[in-house]
């Protein structure tokens, strides 16, 4: 039975989460049908413009994604600080670029006069407008929606697109996170749409190898910021020229006529992270076959169980991340 998604995510537990939505009714979000021959490519521009456009509307950052034949997959961390240090006005702003609002909101919006009753209602409505800002379920809605909106006038139907639930995975620690990462990463050179990195199409690591090559980060993506900034807690703490190297390394022993060519262990993260080159490689490359609700190492489950007793964790991604 599914859990509550309030119980699937649960700040105190960590910020960072794995989400996955899939397509119902053989439909596709791009690539090309093989039985009407129709082709879905132009598909991928929607969902990428989409998850870019509310990473600057959300309080929640973009760690990584990737558009697949049929499926999509982000790994998202919730910025709840910043969230609660937006004004009224700027609330009402970002949730404006998405949905009307209500009339008193939009008075409020605009700086009109509004008697007392007015301004409290509205001042209600953006406060509930914060908390949805920072929702990964209203994230995932303002991803979803459109797309299936656009979707099923494309190809003149109704009905669903997007299986009922999106799939949510609590990433318990910076393991599990930069395990989670590349595997959506390296999700297009695995379905053998993609040769390397660099050149998948749609996807964050292509952005942030782009990037690099200009000695800078993607702003809409959520920044390395090495491990010299560990109070700070602006980004993920690593090089991202570390990360590059890992998954470039990983991507090429997933390949099959590329196998054991490279020795994983001597990448500095792995180092720092304890971690062995083949548990790297189990879960980096099968993560959704190993992993289900919750990831992380096995101190991180323990946490976790001791937090919530009643909770019943994969045991499994314990030894993979150990």
């Amino acid at each position: 039975m599914p859990r509550a998604r309030s119980q699937q995510v649960r700040l105190s537990d960590t910020p960072y989460y794995h989400c996955i939505s899939r397509c119902v009714r053989r439909a596709f979000l791009c690539g090309k049908d093989s039985v009407t021959g129709k082709s879905f490519e132009h598909r991928r521009g929607w969902i990428e413009a989409r998850i870019l456009f509310l990473s600057q509307i959300f309080s929640i950052d973009i760690c990584a994604y990737a558009v697949m034949s049929n499926h999509l997959h982000i790994v998202l961390h919730i910025n709840e600080k910043q969230a609660k240090s937006w004004s009224t006005h700027e609330v009402l702003r970002r949730w404006h670029s998405l949905h009307k609002g209500t009339l008193f909101t939009q008075q409020y919006a605009r700086g009109e006069t509004m008697p007392a009753y007015a301004i409290k209602l509205a001042e209600r409505s953006a406060e509930a407008y914060r908390e949805r800002l920072s929702d990964i379920s209203w994230f995932m809605r303002e991803l979803n929606e459109p797309i299936a909106r656009q979707a099923n006038a494309e190809d003149e139907c109704t009905g669903r697109f997007w299986e009922g639930r999106f799939k949510s995975q609590a990433l318990l620690d910076e393991a599990s996170v930069l395990a989670c990462m590349a595997y959506v990463d390296l999700n297009p050179i695995r379905a053998n749409i993609a040769a390397t990195p660099e050149t998948s199409d749609f996807t964050s690591i292509k952005k942030r190898v782009e990037s690099a090559k200009k000695i800078t980060q993607p702003k809409v993506l959520y920044p390395f910021i090495g491990d010299d900034h560990k109070d700070k807690n602006e980004g993920i703490l690593f090089k991202l020229t570390d990360y590059l190297q890992l998954v470039d390394m990983t991507g090429r022993i997933a390949r099959q006529d590329k196998r054991k060519t490279i020795d994983l262990s001597l990448s500095p993260i792995l180092q720092r992270l304890g971690i062995s080159s083949d548990n790297w490689l189990t879960i980096a490359i099968k993560f959704e076959q190993n992993t289900h609700g919750i990831v992380g190492q096995e101190n991180s489950i323990t946490r976790y169980k001791n937090a919530q007793p009643r909770s019943r964790p994969n045991k499994r991604c314990c030894k993979l991340l150990a």
